[in-house]
């Protein structure tokens, strides 16, 4: 699973000229802290006829989109059907899946990241807020008249940014305080799935996620998930639902499937790389040498030395 950055996000939406993307990036953001900007669905939508979907990845910025049309929105465990209206929020926290159902489709969204919604300048912080909480359900549908009031704060956004004002940002950082805060009133999409669909989405994106760790290339490469509990947060799940899940599908506990997938990496490290045993340690999200010994120990019924000789 891709970790998208602004600077891919830009190359996908936007034609490139020398190397730089060109006319979508807002006037004076570099002399900005964080960044910020906003788009037409409709606008968009024309790009991707060839190609109406959106990857099932992880962003590095947060995104807020009122979408207009029918779509559906895939998460680990949760799959939300959105026939009309609909307010979404996502975190960089959380990969997601969001599939429109047809080409008819209107709306905007914006874009940021942390740095631009600060502390220091907004008051907030940004994954403490509720609406950005993994495990949530960030999907909100929209009545007629809530849809009127979404709609016109995006457009004095997208006003906003196009204006010279000097203080447009700042600006800007309360309409999108006020999004966010409008969105924590609602009441969340819950709409049912299929229970057997979810557990074979949360299996395979375990995998997924698992499998996209490896291989270990350097001895400064390390792994960011080791735990049961780092790859249920990743998938904005409970540990204990991910473990039935993985149990049910695999006959194996979570731990036991990451134990037995780092000890198949630590083999070929140990076999065909000169790195010493330290290295290979801490490659694989051991602090301490002995850790590892034990570990594969336990796993092998040999030391790592012993394994290499």
């Amino acid at each position: 699973m891709d970790i998208i950055s602004l600077d891919e996000f830009y190359k996908e939406i936007a034609p490139v000229e020398g190397g730089v993307v060109n006319s979508l990036l807002p006037e004076g953001i570099n002399k900005e802290i964080g960044h910020f900007n906003i788009f037409s669905m409709a606008d968009l939508m024309a790009r991707y006829r060839d190609k109406p979907f959106m990857p099932y990845n992880r962003r590095a910025y947060y995104k807020i989109s009122f979408i207009s049309g029918r779509n559906r929105a895939e998460y680990a465990d949760k799959v939300i059907d959105i026939e009309k209206n609909a307010l979404l929020f996502a975190t960089p926290k959380v990969p997601y899946h969001y599939l429109p159902q047809d080409m008819d489709q209107s709306g905007y969204f914006c874009v940021f990241t942390d740095e631009f919604l600060i502390q220091s300048k907004s008051g907030v912080v940004l994954d403490e807020l509720p609406i950005f909480q993994p495990g949530g359900y960030p999907i909100f549908q929209l009545s007629d008249e809530e849809s009127d009031d979404i709609r016109f704060i995006f457009k004095k956004m997208y006003k906003e940014l196009a204006s010279d004002y000097a203080y447009k940002y700042d600006l800007i950082r309360n309409y999108v305080l006020e999004l966010i805060h409008y969105g924590q009133k609602l009441q969340p999409a819950t709409s049912l799935y299929p229970t057997h669909t979810a557990s074979a989405r949360v299996s395979s994106l375990f995998v997924e996620l698992l499998e996209r760790q490896f291989p270990i290339e350097s001895p400064h490469q390390k792994l960011s998930l080791r735990t049961a509990k780092d790859y249920a947060e990743r998938l904005a799940i409970h540990v204990n639902h991910l473990n039935k899940v993985l149990k049910e599908n695999t006959g194996k506990t979570t731990t036991d499937i990451i134990s037995s997938r780092i000890v198949q990496e630590a083999k070929i490290l140990l076999k065909q790389t000169n790195w010493n045993i330290s290295e290979i340690a801490y490659s694989l999200g051991f602090e301490e040498v002995a850790h590892f010994s034990n570990f594969f120990r336990k796993q092998t019924s040999l030391s790592p030395v012993a394994f290499r000789a």
